[in-house]
């Protein structure tokens, strides 16, 4: 079986109204275009009809695959199966709600491999949604480009198109489908571009995400954060931090003692040093040194002894 020249990754919950006018509509892309395609419909534990849907397209396009899941996991679970079993040259994500157009596939697959990106992130410029949603998602945005210096105007759109090597070489898991240009720029490609797409009206049913998203996003964007710069040497982190309360702590606790004994030696009146919040607060930052140390050391015995500690990715070797 030769190898397509796309991969249209869909994660869908209970979407069983726009599937047919979905897969209808990336056939005809392709079709239009003379591109050879997989279309991968991952369902997350729909509790509609979307199952039944994706069986009855099957009969009518061959180049659809299926993927159902027990229960829902979330959607970078379903990014993660839906990547694994992608055999595209380029491997293209979008909703299946019909808010992102298929119609900017052909010059998606155009900008990864005639432009050499690997990685092509739709902007949604002119949103749709309403203004309880869009204002969030810009604040949220700017917090993104700002934390990770990725001028990208809508890390969370659907829509994004990769060269074949970087879904593979990445892990979405939790909430990550977010961040993974940050998970590709972490896995070594550089290479992160964006493309004005058009979006649509809701046309069925009801948005799935509310505003605890946002709460998980920034925890999400904190994680991702801290993997990327300590995530194989969390002593660094740990270790640094804890060191330094422990001489903080540890050198005020000199100094009240040293102030007290010199003005024993001088008869100057004094306060006992156990009535001194000062002392106690001291006390309390070289225990917390000390665990935020044994933390770090924990965390590295941890990472040493990790199956991946030594995986990396090799673009190019030369014999």
């Amino acid at each position: 079986m030769s190898r397509p020249d796309i991969s249209v990754v869909v994660p869908l919950y209970n979407e069983a109204e726009s599937l047919p006018e979905l897969v209808a509509w990336i056939d005809r892309v392709a079709e239009g275009h003379g591109l050879s395609y997989e279309a991968i419909l991952v369902d997350d534990g729909s509790s509609d009809a979307s199952w039944e849907e994706v069986e009855r397209l099957k009969t009518r396009y061959p180049a659809l695959r299926g993927i159902r899941f027990a229960r829902n996991y979330g959607k970078s679970a379903a990014l993660y199966c839906g990547f694994a079993a992608a055999a595209g040259e380029v491997v293209v994500t979008m909703d299946a709600d019909l808010q992102d157009s298929p119609d900017e596939i052909p010059e998606l697959r155009r900008m990864i491999l005639e432009e050499g990106y690997d990685l092509v992130s739709g902007w949604k410029r002119k949103r749709h949604d309403p203004v309880g949603k869009r204002w969030p998602s810009k604040f949220f945005n700017w917090t993104a480009r700002a934390a990770t210096g990725i001028r990208l105007h809508d890390f969370n759109c659907g829509l994004k198109a990769y060269r074949s090597k970087v879904v593979k070489s990445i892990e979405v898991y939790g909430e990550m489908h977010r961040f993974i240009p940050v998970l590709a720029r972490q896995a070594g490609f550089r290479h992160i571009g964006e493309k004005v797409v058009d979006h649509h009206a809701r046309k069925y049913g009801r948005s799935k995400f509310g505003m605890e998203r946002m709460v998980k996003g920034y925890l999400d964007l904190i994680t991702v954060l801290f993997m990327s710069h300590f995530g194989r040497s969390p002593m660094y982190f740990f270790g640094g931090l804890g060191t330094l309360m422990f001489l903080l702590g540890g050198g005020t606790t000199v100094w009240i003692i040293v102030g007290k004994l010199w003005k024993q030696a001088h008869a100057l009146p004094l306060r006992p040093v156990t009535e001194q919040p000062l002392f106690y607060l001291a006390i309390l930052a070289v225990i917390l040194g000390v665990q935020l140390f044994l933390a770090g050391f924990l965390g590295e015995l941890i990472n040493r002894g990790s199956s991946d500690r030594n995986k990396y990715l090799i673009d190019k070797t030369l014999d």
